[in-house]
């Protein structure tokens, strides 16, 4: 709570104390966000647990059953961080380096006993751990020290985490501390900060979980989570704000421990996906920690019990990166382009009916230069129905570093894709301080549940386009094979001359020539006919229904704007020489 005891009441209210401990962080030697949200979050994820573990203690004596913590004493927050307890007394009054040796380790006191970070690090080695400290173990796995620089800034910071709590926050007026968590991961995901690869705008994840409308019962998941938005966003929206949408408890218990599934690579951003994960609610975030493509694990406990297939997909794969041999040997169509193999990830691991929300870069879908992109896309749309593509502005991605155009696609497994219906967003300026927000999709929503077109909205029909590159690519098909032909039998011939006695030099070299010539032939024509087939896989937003922009205005309109411009220069020129 604020000093004076009072809730946060304001979202500002909130935003001061989260402001207050990442100053005093950066002060103690955590300058960028990348540095001081990974240390801010291990430190918020055992608040909370704190607080969640007390609140299940209460609920179990009150119905006179047992529990038993995930953490014993002294490693609780109630006794090392909490502002007044003994134990955190006492290790300060021991003098200065105290409050380090206990929490860094690897033991403290003069019976060498297990400091704090090396004991919750061997949770998840007991024999008998459960879910909730292998999960507390992979969140400290990447911490093996404070890295604020001294004592007196690390308790600082532990005062003011005391006091962001879910009873600290009014979020009848404000939002959910997850919430004030997102807000950190925000900043981790600005321009000018190295976390806006793991960053998904938080408009475009609310966007795709409505449009995808995942269910109790269903299994969600995401080969590249990040820092773990899109599992988060679809646990709330599956759960509704005040758990409206809840029918039974043993459907909260479903979606708590056994829904969502997730890799991550980044050994500083898996944790903290972790953490997110338990702050929005998710008890057991069944997360994997390796690299998805190569299939090489870090930490595979929490993903034990996976299924095979999944009913939905949400996911913002990495776009730009290229992969090395081990990662391409693992697919059908190879290539050093991260997002292609992610997609032939995605629809491999897509349940029969199952569906799919994800977020494709720009050149993926109109690339029809490379065999991968050509061959994949041909793959996604033979085996599933792409059923919508929204194509986004520029500059989405742009305040996370990234400013690659993007689009959001929508299939789901199992059946051809006959027609994509588009919508186009494409007119929004999206600036740092006008970022898309959720009143920029109203109209899409609307025109939705009917796919109707409009002058932002349209359909391709792809069975049509399909149809009529056949057709065009018939003719050099038919031309290819005639020069393979001949190519073939100047080549019968070649052999024949070759073999006679004595040997024609000229007849071989003109022999040579035409088999040449006709190889060639066929060559350029087959090539043709591929690329007119190719491009039925350009999947680009080209909105035919926008009206061309017209400049109405006469030639006496332009020379009365110059004039005044002038005036404007020749005003600024007068100014600057007095």
């Amino acid at each position: 709570m604020a000093k004076n005891g009072k809730k946060m009441e304001t979202q500002r209210s909130v935003d001061q104390e989260v402001k207050a401990i990442c100053d005093i962080m950066r002060r103690g030697n955590c300058a960028g966000a990348m540095q001081y949200v990974p240390e801010l979050t291990w430190i918020l994820f055992l608040r909370i647990l704190d607080e969640m573990e007390e609140q299940e203690r209460q609920a179990a004596e009150a119905v006179g059953a047992a529990f038993a913590p995930s953490i014993e004493a002294p490693y609780r927050w109630s006794d090392w961080a909490a502002p007044g307890s003994e134990f955190r007394t006492e290790l300060f009054e021991k003098g200065q380096g105290n409050v380090f040796a206990f929490v860094n380790g690897p033991a403290y006191g003069e019976d060498n006993k297990t400091s704090l970070l090396p004991y919750l690090k061997n949770l998840e080695k007991r024999p008998n751990a459960t879910a909730k400290q292998k999960v507390i173990s992979e969140v400290i796995s990447g911490v093996d020290r404070v890295r604020i620089d001294t004592e007196r800034n690390f308790l600082d910071v532990l005062d003011k985490v005391d006091a962001i709590t879910s009873a600290a926050i009014d979020d009848t007026h404000v939002f959910t501390l997850s919430q004030v968590y997102e807000g950190l991961l925000l900043k981790m995901g600005e321009k000018g900060n190295d976390g806006g690869q793991f960053f998904t705008p938080r408009e475009v994840i609310r966007a795709i979980v409505r449009v995808i409308d995942p269910s109790v019962g269903e299994t969600i998941y995401d080969p590249g989570c990040g820092t773990g938005g899109f599992l988060a966003q679809a646990f709330e929206y599956m759960t509704g704000p005040k758990n409206e949408k809840i029918k039974s408890a043993d459907d909260l218990s479903v979606l708590k421990r056994d829904t969502f599934w997730g890799r991550e690579k980044d050994n500083v951003v898996y944790p903290i996906a972790l953490a997110n994960l338990i702050l929005h609610g998710i008890d057991k975030p069944n997360l994997w920690h390796g690299n998805t493509l190569t299939d090489q694990v870090g930490y595979g406990g929490l993903f034990e019990g996976a299924p095979p297939q999944f009913d939905v997909i949400l996911s913002n794969p990495p776009f730009g990166g290229k992969e090395g041999k081990d990662a391409q040997s693992k697919f059908d169509y190879k290539t050093g382009a991260t997002q292609v193999l992610f997609l032939q990830h995605v629809i491999a691991n897509l349940k029969k009916k199952g569906r799919c929300g994800i977020v494709l870069d720009e050149g993926l879908l109109f690339r029809t230069n490379e065999d991968a992109f050509v061959k994949t896309k041909r793959k996604l749309l033979d085996d599933c129905n792409v059923w919508c593509i929204v194509s986004l502005p520029g500059g989405v991605f742009t305040s996370a570093g990234a400013g690659v155009k993007t689009n959001l696609v929508f299939f789901t497994k199992g059946e051809r894709t006959k027609r994509i219906w588009y919508y186009d967003l494409t007119d929004i300026k999206v600036l740092k301080k006008t970022p898309l927000v959720s009143k920029h999709f109203d109209e899409f929503f609307k025109l939705l549940p009917k796919k109707e077109e409009s002058e932002l909205s349209w359909f391709v029909d792809l069975d049509e386009r399909r149809k009529k590159a056949a057709a065009e690519a018939s003719p050099f098909k038919k031309e290819a094979e005639r020069h393979a032909r001949a190519a073939a039998q100047w080549n019968e011939k070649l052999k024949e001359l070759k073999k006679a006695k004595p040997k024609k030099a000229p007849a071989i070299e003109k022999a040579e020539a035409k088999q040449k010539a006709e190889a060639k032939a066929a060559r350029l024509a087959a090539g043709k006919a591929k690329e007119i087939e190719d491009a039925v896989y350009d999947l680009k937003a080209v909105n035919p229904n926008r009206k061309p922009e017209v400049d109405t205005r006469t030639p006496e309109d332009l020379l009365d704007l110059i004039e005044a411009k002038g005036r404007e220069i020749a005003k600024v020129l007068f100014a600057l020489r007095q």
